[in-house]
């Protein structure tokens, strides 16, 4: 995955930057992710990984398919890439565009798995004591579990707070155990 990434940095932040300086980042973040989610479905991974069609007919047929929705702009981006041959990349750097523009807004996406539905009011004061301690705008998205026993389970891009009972368990499991 780490190649992968690697591969697709200079064109997300490429992307990124264009997008800022244009004031279109919403719209840059919804397009790519629309032809990324596009693009990784089978009949066209095939159409767009045929060695017989040009870069510019990859990029005709992914214009055709999102319904000439997307502008100019995006368009010669989308050329760039399939003329570097990194069409492929395509969901990697919407990931990358999407995490670029959460950094930029200071915002986070912080997905909260807990036992039970919580009541608005805990959702709001768990918002609030996350925004504060990430120093960020937190959108929360809640979902439940009930594998989980009690507790919650908090996961904000790379970090992971597991106050659910069933984690409590599993580290007093392998602390007896060791």
């Amino acid at each position: 995955m780490a190649e992968l990434t690697t591969l697709a940095r200079p064109y997300a932040k490429a992307a990124f930057e264009y997008a800022r300086d244009h004031n279109s980042l919403d719209q840059w973040s919804e397009q790519l992710a629309m032809i990324a989610a596009v693009s990784t479905h089978e009949s066209l991974q095939k159409v767009l990984s045929n060695p017989s069609r040009t870069a510019e007919q990859q990029v005709a047929v992914l214009v055709d398919v999102c319904d000439d929705q997307m502008a100019a702009p995006l368009r010669n981006f989308l050329s760039v890439v399939a003329d570097n041959k990194r069409l492929p990349l395509l969901p990697e750097i919407a990931g990358l565009f999407a995490n670029f523009k959460a950094n930029h807004e200071k915002s986070v996406d912080v997905e909260v798995v807990s036992a039970f539905e919580l009541e608005d009011e805990v959702t709001r004061k768990l918002s609030e004591a996350l925004s504060r301690k990430l120093e960020r705008t937190v959108n929360v998205r809640s979902t439940t579990d009930a594998s989980l026993l009690g507790g919650v389970l908090i996961r904000a891009g790379d970090l992971v707070i597991d106050g659910s009972v069933r984690g409590r368990l599993n580290k007093l499991a392998a602390a007896m155990n060791s």
